[in-house]
Parts: C-alpha cells; structure tokens; sequence
C-alpha cells in the first residue's frame, strides 16, 4: 500500500499498524468483535481493488506536491474544490487543468502561506510539518456498553468505524443525517459502506425545521454515546452542547482534522501527509503511506475511548483530533527490524529471522445491506418515544 505502483512496496515510519492492534485489542477486552487493527487499515483498499500510487493517494483525490520551502499534501475531493483551489491561486481553472498550475503556485509559496490560505477557503490540505511530540488521548479500563444508545452524526470513514466497532460490542445505533446533507460515503463503493453501516438504524432530520430540531435535541438527549466530526460552531447552530450533554452522563466523541479550537478541515490523506507519515522513494522524495491511515486510526482510538471507563465515571467530551493520532503512531515503534526485499515473482517480509511472502489482505465482506438513507426515522422516533410537534 506504500511506494510507486511500478516499484517496490515500502515501510512507512513509526508504527501505525502496532497501534492499530493494540487499540483493536482493547475493543475486544471490552466485547467487541475481535478484529485485526492492523488489516483494517487497509481494508478499504482491499475491498476497492486499489493499490499503491507514490504521490498520488490511493484513493486518486489527494497529491504531494513540492512548495518553495517543502512539501504539501492537496486534497480535491469534494465536487467544489477545484473552485476553491483556483479561488487560493487566483485563476479560473477547470479540474483538468488545476493539478499543473496548482504545482506552478505551489513552488512559487511557502508551506506556511499555503496553511493560512487552506483554513481560511475551507480547503483540505496543507504544508507537511511533522509534530512528534503531539499527544492523544488514551483509553482506559474497558467497559461494557452492550444496550447503549449510540447516535452517529459523522460520515465518510473515521467516525462510522468507530461507529460500527461499538456496534460490535452491543450497543444500539442510529446514524444521523440531515436532508442537505447525506453521507458521502453513500456515493462511494456500496460494499464499504454496507460494511460499516449494516445493522445501524437510518435517521434523517431536518435541524432548520422546528419539527426536525425538536426531534434531534430528543434524540440527542436519549443518548448514551454521541458521535460527531463537524466543527463546534456547527452543532452550535443547531442549538447542540457537547458540554452539557457529557454534564449529564453522555460520553461525546468529537473528531476533528487539527482540534476543536482549530478552523482547518481535513481527510485521511492529507492530514496523515501533513504530520510527516510518509515513506520515501529510491530518489529521496515523499509518498504516501497506505490509504488515508489517519481516518481508521482515529476510528479505532475513538471506540477504544468510547468503550472506556471515565475517571470519577459519569460522561466526557472527548476530543480526538487526527493530527494527533498520526503523531502518536509515528512515536510507536514497530516490532523487531522489519524489511521488504523481493523474490521471484513477489516480495518478502523481513523480520529479522523469519521471512514470509507479503500477500495483499482478504478484507472482510458485509453480512447485509446498509439501511438507505432515513428508512428508519419514523420508527426510531417511535420506538424512543419522542414525539414531533
């Protein structure tokens, strides 16, 4: 999942995979499905049949690209960011056309103005500027969350996963979106999306509409663990408050790109990039390192914290910024001296005595198909007792 896809497979540093198993064993100490942490990190990719691409991320939406001073990770993901990159460079240009002249102000600008310019048109994307000593969260004694209610604001792959692990471990979930907005993920490959979804309940609600607003604080209120990935001043505006939900016994995940206090927004690739997990190439240069590392290592800490017990008990606001959780895996070492090297007709896993043959992993398949988006929203609200105006 690492290097060119002409070339050979190569290790990234610190120990993403070490972490991924650590915090996959915890979910199972606390009655989640055991899984292979480290094989989750690449499960999206297994399922997609994508692999490797240097600078290009395996997902195909972000690049590295060089800056005057270093280098950058860009993200192109969403259908208005080409717009938004030529509103950064200031020229009017189409898709086709932006990666070359992004390149062109890219060497021409320093990663720190490239910085300032991606919070503030609300870009994904930044300068790659390692911060080792960035510290995490870290989960507790496990507990036991069968029968919980857990409600999922968030999309895409970090917050569903983690999500689905509680899930795993018996608790009740409801995913939440609003009519505006769906789920990205819901366009992407159906078999990912059936495999962390299946099971979950569908609730769509409308927070502009009086209605759907009095609907979402009841539901909200009704829950044991909150899920969520949007910016604070976003769920402000739809009168929700964090703090005083977890006051009140609620454990509230909030994953953010950088923090809760920063405005900048993020992806797995382009966050991971920015914090310095990248392998180098035979020339010396950067590539990615697996496919967007940061989301599922952020949906793992997440549930092993959800699935933790709270110092003094009761509930917690919980804040797991991505950024962060890349930092802390690079400052994990991996186990023993690990090398690639090549035979006849593949590649070899070096471990210092024992070789085995490097194999691409069997993902896992999803048992049913995901509900469709807000199939179950009148039922839910039945079944809670709360009523609509």
């Amino acid at each position: 999942m690492t290097g060119h896809s002409d070339g050979s497979p190569l290790l990234p540093p610190g120990g993403a995979a070490t972490l991924a198993s650590r915090l996959a064993d915890h979910i199972a100490a606390a009655g989640g499905t055991r899984l292979d942490g480290a094989l989750l990190l690449a499960e999206r990719a297994a399922l997609s049949g994508r692999g490797r691409q240097g600078r290009l991320s395996v997902g195909g939406s972000c690049r590295l690209m060089p800056t005057r001073n270093g280098w950058a990770a860009v993200s192109d993901a969403r259908p208005d960011d080409s717009l938004l990159w030529s509103a950064l460079i200031g020229r009017d240009l189409d898709a086709e056309a932006l990666p070359g002249r992004l390149a062109d102000w890219l060497t021409a600008h320093d990663g720190a103005e490239l910085d300032e310019r991606v919070e503030l048109l609300g870009l994904a994307g930044g300068s790659v500027r390692p911060q080792p000593d960035r510290t995490c969260p870290v989960p507790g004694r496990p507990r036991d969350v069968a029968g919980s209610l857990v409600v999922d604001f968030s999309a895409l792959w970090a917050g569903p996963l983690c999500a689905y692990l509680l899930g795993t471990a018996g608790a009740r979930v409801v995913k939440v979106e609003t009519p505006s907005r769906p789920d990205g993920a819901r366009f992407g490959a159906p078999v990912f999306y059936d495999l962390l979804h299946a099971g979950h309940a569908s609730v769509v609600l409308d927070p502009m509409e009086a209605r759907g607003r009095a609907a979402l604080h009841e539901l909200v209120g009704r829950a044991d663990v909150v899920i969520e990935a949007s910016r604070p001043r976003a769920l402000a505006g739809f009168g929700l408050d964090a703090e005083a939900e977890a006051a009140r016994g609620c454990t509230w995940i909030s994953i953010t790109a950088y923090g809760r206090a920063s405005g900048r927004i993020g992806f797995g690739d382009d966050v991971a990039a920015s914090r310095g997990l990248l392998a180098v190439d035979g020339d010396g240069l950067p590539v990615f390192a697996g496919d967007a590392v940061a989301d599922p290592l952020t949906g793992l800490l997440a549930a092993g914290l959800a699935l933790s017990e709270q110092p003094g008990g009761g509930g917690a606001l919980l804040e797991v910024s991505m950024a962060d959780v890349v930092s802390a895996s690079l400052s994990v070492s991996a186990p023993g001296d690990v090398r690639i090297v090549g035979q006849r007709g593949g590649w070899l896993v070096d471990t210092g005595g024992t070789s085995y043959p490097m194999a691409a992993p069997r993902p896992r398949r999803p048992t049913a198909s995901a509900a469709a988006s807000g199939a179950d929203t009148a039922a839910v609200l039945c079944d809670l007792g709360i009523r609509v105006p």
